[in-house]
């Protein structure tokens, strides 16, 4: 796996997403539009698993749904360094948009458990 230089800024670069605090029984989320920069996002991903463990990231359309994936992957590459490795799970949802509502695609977002296969032996 190729490990990537995650940017210094963290949060601050994230212009077109919004980060969501959380509340007592739901995950940080994070929003991602088509025009985000897949890695910033993943600087906000990366940030929130240090952090707590557990993230959701949310898209609404295709483009934006192909960033949240690349920033995703890019994610991945941020965490390794830390021996964080994740699983990301997608559903849909319904959400509230100026009235109107909009299916978006929601991506769980946890570390992922390692096989026995995987385990380091003593």
């Amino acid at each position: 796996m190729t490990e990537h230089n995650e940017p210094a800024s963290g949060f601050q670069d994230f212009e077109e997403s919004d980060i969501v605090s959380s509340s007592p029984n739901h995950a940080d989320l994070i929003r991602v539009s088509a025009k985000s920069r897949s890695t910033s996002v993943a600087g906000a991903i990366a940030a929130v698993m240090r952090e707590h463990r557990h993230a959701e990231v949310q898209a609404i359309g295709a483009g934006a749904v192909n960033q949240a994936v690349k920033a995703l992957a890019i994610a991945r590459g941020y965490l390794a360094g830390d021996q964080i490795d994740i699983a990301c799970v997608p559903y849909f949802t319904e959400v509230q948009i100026d009235s109107q509502e909009r299916t978006a695609v929601r991506f769980i977002v946890e570390p992922r458990r390692q096989t026995e296969n995987e385990k380091p032996q003593d």
